[in-house]
């Protein structure tokens, strides 16, 4: 059986056997996700979010997960090399560091040329 992930912002969407992780999905669909420890729970670089509403549609959280993102479970938050896709899902990636600070910057001159 497949199923759909998306990928937000980039809405990409890909199709997947029941059981593959985010973070396999995310590879076959050339997702850039980081990952340092092979999918282990170890270095935490693969973080994504999924609403409530979505939440269903991928795997309770491991054990591993709890341990490692505390209270960030409760907000959405998921290993992409833990969860693993149930259903059609929605998950949202973390912003690029280098584009959210380019963003900022942007946003700020964009600010001071609106005084002018």
């Amino acid at each position: 059986m497949e199923n759909q992930i998306r990928f937000e912002p980039s809405g990409k969407t890909v199709k997947v056997h029941v059981g593959t992780t985010v973070l396999a999905a995310a590879r076959k669909s050339r997702i850039h996700i980081p990952s340092r420890c092979g999918g282990n729970a170890g270095c935490l670089m693969c973080k994504v979010k999924t609403d409530p509403e979505h939440a269903a549609a991928l795997s309770s959280l491991t054990p591993a997960e709890e341990r490692k993102l505390g209270p960030l479970a409760r907000q959405g938050v998921r290993l992409a090399c833990q969860a693993k896709i149930l259903g059609n899902a929605v998950v949202q990636l973390p912003e690029d560091p280098l584009k959210a600070a380019v963003r900022k910057q942007l946003q700020a001159q964009a600010e001071d040329d609106a005084l002018w």
